[in-house]
């Protein structure tokens, strides 16, 4: 890779394993196991003293290419790719964490996110506090000696808050700790953690990565000394991505950047239009001016992301009305897809985190989440006019 490339370049050209046969495209190796010349050479590759590969569960020279390309764009020397999102999030914590130790965390996480730090991680004898993810001062107050990972997702699902990662950086190096970021909302194109003091950026690339709904995966980039232990967790608990899915996501990375601007655009029309629309309570998105974290968004972002959240003037049973009643939005619990979404969080992406989690969180039953496609916005408009207008 040279040094000069620009990201949209890198995202497209980064990490390219080209066989013999000189193929132009990204080569898929669907091969459970790789042949060694010799007795000795099987020896040296299986404790990593030659280059190579020996079985797909260890590594494969597709998702390799993946992970190269992936670790060029958020800026780290290493990233590991594994079988989900959740996968990523639970290897990285399980890999740094262990009994006895403290973890800090944003109470503002996806559903699913929240149950492995707050219900799976305390079994492990592994202490955990929550706090919120805008207030530096609580989580300051939170830190303890045994605080060994600070942990958060910026911009969170599905309000949107936005962390001063710089700060929460310098915090965590004052005190010995780690800081992970869940990138998932932004991709490497809209945000680098790593870049703002950060030594974890995750993400589920099932989303914007991916970007077309194929294909589940996830993504770990950091230093290679953190990075070795969660690919050692990830090798032996096999939680490795599959080959083809690597590919796909090495495909959905070529379109990342074009996609992304298009969806942000989209996303910012919809959301100063449904702040002013009258059957709309508020509205969550970084870049409205009224953000109350819309000044750092900017300074952190390239751009706002594609996910809208807004309450509307009801509750559960006019929010459902909404969502039953769109006919171009798809009603699904992804996002980062081409085609726009639209989820009732309290019910779905949210559905297992208690009422008193849901409460501390902001996840209400008349909040709303849109992941904006790239759809002509004119016709999402009419289609959240029409929705809203039959509430």
């Amino acid at each position: 890779m040279s040094k000069s490339w620009h990201p949209e370049t890198i995202a497209i050209r980064g990490g390219r394993q080209i066989s013999d046969f000189s193929e132009h495209s990204q080569a898929v190796f669907m091969s459970s196991s790789f042949t060694y010349p010799t007795a000795e050479d099987a020896s040296r590759l299986f404790v990593g003293e030659q280059e190579g590969f020996t079985y797909s569960r260890t590594a494969n020279p597709t998702i390799m290419a993946f992970e190269q390309r992936m670790a060029q764009l958020e800026g780290a020397e290493r990233a590991v790719a594994t079988s989900s999102g959740m996968a990523a999030i639970h290897a990285t914590l399980v890999s740094l964490l262990k009994q006895g130790d403290h973890l800090l965390s944003s109470h503002s996480l996806f559903g699913s996110t929240s149950s492995v730090v707050n219900n799976m991680l305390p079994r492990y004898g592994i202490e955990v506090t929550c706090v919120s993810p805008v207030d530096l001062s609580a989580w300051e107050a939170a830190i303890q000696t045994n605080t060994k990972v600070l942990f958060l997702e910026t911009p969170s699902n599905p309000l949107g808050e936005v962390a001063d990662i710089r700060a929460l950086a310098d915090l965590a190096h004052k005190h010995g700790a780690v800081l992970i970021v869940d990138n998932c909302f932004c991709t490497p194109a809209v945000q680098q953690p790593i870049a703002l003091g950060a030594d974890i950026s995750l993400a589920s690339a099932t989303k914007g990565i991916d970007g077309h709904g194929r294909a589940i995966g996830g993504i770990v980039c950091g230093s290679n000394v953190l990075i070795e232990q969660v690919w050692n967790h990830v090798k032996t608990a096999g939680e490795i991505i599959s080959p083809f899915n690597a590919w796909l996501l090495s495909s959905g990375l070529e379109t990342l950047f074009v996609r992304l601007e298009r969806e942000c655009s989209n996303a910012l029309t919809l959301a100063r239009w449904l702040e002013n629309h009258p059957k709309v309570e508020k509205v969550y998105y970084g870049g409205l001016e009224s953000h109350p974290q819309h000044a750092l968004a900017k300074e952190q972002q390239r751009m706002f992301g594609v996910v809208v959240a807004f309450e509307i003037k009801g509750a559960r049973k006019e929010a459902w009305h909404v969502v039953d009643s769109v006919e171009l939005f798809s009603r699904t619990g992804n996002l980062g897809d081409v085609k726009s979404t639209i989820t009732h969080p309290y019910t779905t992406t949210h559905c297992r985190v208690s009422e008193e989690g849901k409460a501390a969180a902001g996840i209400t039953e008349s909040l709303i989440r849109l992941s904006v496609g790239l759809e002509n916005v004119a016709d999402l408009q009419a289609d959240l006019e029409q929705a809203l207008a039959r509430m």
